[in-house]
């Protein structure tokens, strides 16, 4: 298959040096001194999985790459303004525009740009970081995509699910392909949205609040929240997603931060319209109260663009 990544980060630039690795006709699109280290000396991977270091095009202008089978879209949601416009020049009529973003709004802003018909999505599992240019860092060893239509016939997994599934399986990675890709989409976002909320407000790793008498009733009611949301908007959810997902929270290293807090804390800019924003609109729109994220949001929205704001003495 023939793919452009565009967003070659931490994400993107880690799932196209596999799928380069494993012989799929990979481009990547990125800029700066990234873009400097991928022609200069190719994209490394380290990783306990084993250390490898693939030799790919990379450009700045997707115009020079033109329509490909597949996109990875997987820039942080906060670029999406520039990133978004670079999407027609790479897409065909039988092009799918697999989105990794965090969050839901990803659907609907790379649909508008592109079409409904070329639209796959799903949540990503990886823990990775860009060490410098041109090297990716993983830790641990998940790599997963769950995937699927989010548009159309979602009863079934389509074919081109199917196909995308198995190239993605052939490089290595963890690949499910679903028949309705909004609701792994939306499970991961009731989780998400809370943790990175919480982690985010009170600065500390999630040891330090779930250990916190009565933090868990409150991080279960924001993701009841979420999940609300998700069913007044039609999602099909798992009945026992909160049950789950405070299951999974019990088992993970107390030392674990949100990427939103890992962001805040190196005085970057945070994903808090695409994750606590989000929420609060959607939850407007369907008549569906959310306090808590409400509050959350309203503490973390002034820390948007990056460093703490100072006011003068």
């Amino acid at each position: 298959m023939r793919f452009a990544v565009v967003g070659s980060g931490a994400v993107g630039g880690y799932y196209g040096a596999r799928l380069a690795r494993a012989g799929h006709d990979v481009s990547f699109v990125a800029r700066g001194a990234h873009l400097r280290a991928i022609r200069e000396r190719g994209l490394s991977i380290r990783s306990p999985l084993g250390d490898f270091t693939v030799r790919a095009p990379a450009e700045d202008d997707p115009g020079r790459i033109g329509p490909v089978d597949v996109v990875l879209f997987a820039v942080k949601t906060y670029d999406n303004d520039t990133a978004l416009p670079m999407l027609p020049a790479l897409v065909g009529p039988a092009t799918a525009v697999l989105t990794l973003q965090n969050g839901v709004d990803s659907v609907d802003q790379v649909s508008a740009v592109v079409g409904k018909d070329n639209v796959l999505a799903g949540p990503t599992y990886i823990a990775t970081a860009l060490a410098e240019p041109g090297l990716i860092v993983q830790t641990g060893t998940h790599r997963r995509i769950v995937f699927g239509e989010v548009f159309g016939d979602l009863r079934v997994v389509s074919e081109r699910a199917v196909a995308l599934r198995a190239a993605l399986a052939g490089a290595d990675i963890q690949a499910e392909a679903v028949p309705d890709g909004r609701v792994p989409l939306w499970e991961k976002f009731i989780y998400l949205a809370p943790f990175a909320a919480f982690t985010g407000a009170a600065r500390q790793p999630v040891g330090g609040l779930w250990s916190k008498p009565g933090f868990r009733d409150v991080f279960v009611q924001a993701l009841g929240e979420v999940e609300q949301v998700a069913r007044a908007e039609g999602v099909p959810v798992s009945p026992t997603v909160k049950d789950e997902i405070v299951k999974y929270v019990e088992s993970v290293p107390p030392t674990m931060r949100s990427s939103l807090l890992i962001d805040l804390q190196q005085g970057k800019r945070i994903e808090v319209e695409a994750l606590l924003g989000s929420v609060v609109r959607r939850g407007r729109a369907a008549g569906v109260a959310t306090p808590m994220m409400l509050a959350l949001y309203s503490v973390l929205k002034p820390y948007e663009d990056g460093p703490r704001l100072t006011v003068d003495r």
